[in-house]
């Protein structure tokens, strides 16, 4: 794919995209379709206004349509985009993250094949359907981070996010943030959804996720995000993930 392509500009109700990026800070965005974006290879972020995601390989992204997003990837990654007219496929009312099976990524490879400027046969028509109804039936995977909107809330979690090891308690974050940790500890549940030890630790288990796919070992990745014992910190990521730092990007 060339910088030059726009997915708007493709009259194909459904279509596939590979793409390959050394590194990738593809600016903020929004397209006219639902976009699902494949890691195939890599780690790939992705952020909106209301959340952030963590994608490694294997995995993928449910994005709706003309919601703005940001994608970055420090390190080499290869992605499939899919991209799905509203009345074309099933899609789910939400972004979510999805973890692939082999079926699913070959299923994506081919339709990265198909032409997306003429019709397509009748074969390449049912494999977009075999995609899509594959798609649909896959399960979710634990990758978001719900970011709130409350300024006062933002400023706890800004913080957080430029240092994840950061051992402050709640009180003394909420006090440099200017609100009360009674008020803070409300406003966590209301704006993620997660209390406020939830949020940090999702929030520690996504940026290990991306220090992991770049390569650096469980030892510094666990002391890197706040874990002083490596042996707390592989229990945590298996208890999230399903599967041990060290197994995981196998």
């Amino acid at each position: 794919m060339t910088q030059a392509f726009d997915p708007d500009g493709v009259e194909r109700p459904v279509f596939v995209v590979d793409e390959r990026y050394n590194v990738l800070d593809e600016p903020w965005r929004a397209y006219r379709r639902a976009r699902l974006i494949h890691v195939s290879a890599g780690v790939l972020t992705v952020r909106t206004e209301t959340a952030r995601w963590v994608v490694p390989p294997g995995h993928a992204l449910w994005l709706m349509a003309n919601v703005q997003h940001y994608l970055s990837a420090a390190e080499p990654v290869q992605l499939h985009s899919l991209y799905a007219d509203a009345d074309a496929a099933p899609l789910p009312a939400q972004g979510v993250a999805l973890a692939l099976d082999p079926l699913g990524e070959a299923l994506l490879s081919a339709a990265a094949d198909l032409p997306h400027d003429k019709p397509l046969d009748e074969p390449a028509e049912r494999l977009l359907q075999v995609l899509l109804d594959r798609l649909s039936g896959l399960p979710t995977a634990p990758l978001a981070l719900h970011w709130p909107q409350d300024p006062r809330i933002q400023r706890i979690v800004e913080a957080l996010s430029a240092n994840p090891a950061e051992p402050a308690v709640l009180e003394d974050l909420a006090r440099a943030a200017g609100v009360t940790a009674r008020t803070a500890a409300r406003l966590f549940v209301k704006e993620t959804g997660q209390t406020f030890g939830q949020w940090r630790q999702q929030l520690r288990l996504l940026v290990a996720l991306e220090h992991l796919g770049a390569g650096e070992s469980v030892t510094q990745v666990a002391l890197g995000v706040g874990y002083n014992d490596v042996s707390s910190f592989i229990a945590v990521f298996r208890d999230a993930f399903g599967d041990t730092p060290a197994r995981y990007f196998r």
